[in-house]
């Protein structure tokens, strides 16, 4: 079967109240749009014609496809209109599915059943709603074929008990769309050249019109304000959260995991609620994440923990290692096997050895630190000089005392000893204990300041 689809996504979303095209705004930190193009990708089609109007310069920037074909359409005059201008696009003895780019939770297997009803007519996708209220209405006729679609506006009283609505998805022969599309008139409330009317036409023309009913409501569901978006959002997190459960994760509450790019998972993995993913994330085998932590493109190896209340950002955690609680990872961070980092630490451009410990409130930036160093509270590296960042070197076994300021550029080699209060600016030796900090003095007799008369 030659199948081409054309997606529909000239609308401007005036219910959105945003400047954002609509087909632009997220579901899973993808716009919707991308969502159908990668559905449609599913059916292997000949061709994908996407039609715009609103914003069509931003949706194209938006949208990485080079096999998309760019069809504007200048007046939106209604979907049969939008589809009509693709038409020229599409090769003669096509199956034609038209999509919307504004109802991203439509599945691979919807449509392709769709498609295999296709004869020599169109068929049509229908769904059945509890609240049909502002739906198309399909009229069937006593075989249980689509007669037409009458849109709610025009609907009469009868017409509006039907609760089996237009989805507004169809498949059709192109040779019916050339033929149909042109005669479709605007005869009706909104003044609009609607698509759904090629299905009486090639009714009157003797053509026995299938429909295949969709097996959910939320699956057809279309978004035009922020309140379906949030209800589509809701729903693909949960079908993410349903299949990592069926692949062996643990979730806390699979209501409460928002997955916002791709992730991946070994075995035995657990997370915690209020866990964000971002961008590419890859959890090994054994991996626990604690509660209201946010990943962004990281890499844990097997066995490690990321305990609650931590934010990682492009960075990797080797195997057996603890991060937090209230810890953040940013980029450039590179934690090696059983490396721990504890709370209140940031990171950022820096390697930390294996078995090295930097457990409390102390920031290491562009550092490379060896195996077995153990950092004290309070630590810094100064690594910004206003214009240039330094480089701190940290070597094996290192002791760190609590309270340190290491100036970069500054290297501590193998066996170094760090004491408490130190500020640094010039290189320990190994086995070398260095101390930078003022002579105690003990004043015998001192008196704590009185308050003067008149103060409060």
């Amino acid at each position: 079967m030659n199948l081409e689809i054309i997606i529909l996504a000239a609308g401007q979303g005036t219910r959105m109240k945003s400047a954002l095209p609509k087909v632009l705004h997220p579901v899973a930190g993808v716009p919707m749009l991308q969502h159908v193009l990668n559905t449609a990708r599913e059916l292997e089609p000949r061709a994908v014609h996407v039609v715009v109007g609103h914003g069509a310069e931003a949706v194209r920037e938006a949208i990485a496809d080079p096999d998309i074909n760019w069809v504007v359409q200048e007046q939106r005059l209604g979907t049969g209109h939008a589809v009509l201008q693709a038409m020229p696009s599409v090769a003669a003895d096509s199956i034609v599915l038209v999509l919307y780019g504004d109802v991203p939770l439509i599945t691979a297997a919807t449509l392709r059943a769709l498609v295999a009803r296709v004869s020599a007519a169109p068929a049509l996708l229908t769904a059945h709603v509890a609240n049909p209220a502002g739906y198309g209405r399909v009229l069937r006729d006593e075989w249980g074929n689509v007669r037409g679609v009458v849109e709610h506006k025009d609907a009469g009283a009868e017409e509006l008990l039907i609760d089996e609505i237009n989805t507004g998805v169809l498949a059709a022969p192109a040779a019916d769309l050339n033929n149909y599309l042109p005669e479709v008139g605007n005869g009706n409330s909104q003044g609009e050249y609607y698509l759904p009317d090629v299905l009486a036409m090639a009714v009157a023309d003797g053509k026995a019109v299938p429909a295949q009913v969709a097996p959910s409501e939320l699956e057809i569901q279309g978004v035009n304000d922020r309140l379906q978006l949030s209800a589509v959002e809701r729903e693909f997190q949960l079908r993410q959260a349903r299949e990592l459960m069926r692949e062996g994760v643990s979730l806390a509450d699979p209501a409460r995991l928002d997955i916002r790019g791709q992730l991946t998972c070994g075995d035995d993995v657990v997370i915690d609620v209020n866990v964000v993913i971002e961008g590419t994330v890859t959890l090994g085998n054994g991996v626990r994440i604690g509660p209201n932590c946010v990943l962004r493109n990281v890499q844990i190896a097997d066995h490690a923990s990321v305990h609650a209340m931590c934010h990682l950002e492009d960075a990797s955690v080797g195997p057996d290692a603890n991060v937090g609680p209230y810890a953040r990872l940013r980029p450039g961070t590179e934690l090696a096997a059983g490396a721990r980092i504890g709370n209140f630490v940031e990171t950022k451009n820096a390697r930390i050895g294996p078995g090295s410990k930097v457990n409390h409130l102390t920031y290491i930036g562009d550092c490379d630190m060896g195996e077995g160093v153990n950092v004290g509270a309070g630590t810094i590296t100064c690594n910004y000089d206003g214009i240039n960042k330094h480089k701190t070197a940290i070597g094996d076994g290192v002791f760190i005392g609590s309270n340190s300021t290491l100036v970069a550029p500054i290297d501590i080699a193998a066996g170094g000893f760090v004491a408490a209060g130190s500020t640094l600016t010039k290189p320990v030796g190994g086995d070398e204990l260095a101390v930078s900090r003022a002579k105690q003095r003990n004043i015998q007799g001192w008196q704590r300041p009185g308050k003067q008369d008149g103060d409060k």
